[in-house]
């Protein structure tokens, strides 16, 4: 099984990286650290829809079947 990206923590680490860098630069680390983090989840949010949207063609057959054994 392949590992997948994980970009809920991808996001956490390059958000809290910028908002230390931006917090240094405008003198108030501690707004800037949230506001990073906030904004790196944000943006992470979406790829991780779009990549549980985009699956194999193997497991979306799998899943077919599975549903339909859920329903009788």
């Amino acid at each position: 099984m392949k590992s997948e990206p994980k970009y809920t923590g991808l996001g956490i680490v390059l958000g809290a990286a910028l908002g230390a860098v931006f917090g240094v630069l405008a003198g108030n680390i501690g707004i800037w650290l949230g506001l990073g983090l906030m904004l790196g989840l944000a943006l992470a949010v979406p790829f991780r829809r779009r990549q549980r949207e985009t699956g194999c063609p193997q497991c979306e057959a799998m899943h077919r079947v599975h549903a339909a054994r859920r329903q009788v």
